[in-house]
């Protein structure tokens, strides 16, 4: 009888360590990669919000973020909105509101639509399509209809707003695309 507890006892630590070797070499991160941070979204040219000021009917409304970043908001004119979070342009906005205008401004800042993504290359219906939060690329070539029979399904070309030029990364199920992002899917070499 100790015997069969025993072998039980080595069998399940035995799997007890194979898991957590499995476990280390899935949270680890490949050599040289920097570790994967949260996206923040940040408010830029073409974003449409939605602000709600509590009791005022008169400044509710849709609002979009113009070429510039600014927001022509009624009473207050032009405001800056760009690279700005949600929470951080509401604060903005309330203290202008509060400094000028209202005694205790309460609004909301909600984000009605993000700048679209564009999607070029060996997919099937290349163009501009909206932006869903924690899209990845496959999302992206999916919304696009797919790969067509020549694409490179191994890599992808990425340029992300304010980017110059575009970043070749490997094609996994894990790259995120940030709003306003353009993705090229290349042609495979045969």
């Amino acid at each position: 009888m100790k015997r069969k507890v025993a072998r039980a006892f080595a069998a399940a630590c035995a799997v007890s360590v194979w898991l957590a070797g499995c476990t280390a070499d899935i949270a680890q991160t490949p050599a040289g990669a920097p570790p994967t941070a949260a996206y923040v979204y940040r408010l830029a040219p073409d974003d449409r919000l939605r602000i709600n000021v509590y009791n005022e009917p008169g400044v509710t409304g849709e609002y979009a973020v113009n070429s510039e970043g600014d927001i022509s908001f009624p009473l207050v004119g032009m405001i800056k909105a760009q690279g700005q979070t949600l929470g951080e342009f509401s604060a903005t906005l309330t203290q202008t509101l509060q400094a000028r205008y209202f005694k205790n401004a309460h609004l909301v800042v909600d984000l009605v639509a993000s700048r679209p993504i564009y999607v070029l290359g060996e997919v099937n219906k290349a163009g501009q399509f909206p932006y869903q939060s924690g899209m990845t690329v496959l999302g992206a070539v999916a919304t696009a209809g797919g790969f067509t029979y020549r694409a490179n399904q191994k890599t992808v070309m990425i340029r992300h707003t304010g980017q110059a030029a575009e970043q070749r990364e490997p094609l996994t199920a894990d790259v995120i695309v940030q709003p306003g992002d353009t993705v090229r899917i290349r042609e495979r070499n045969f």
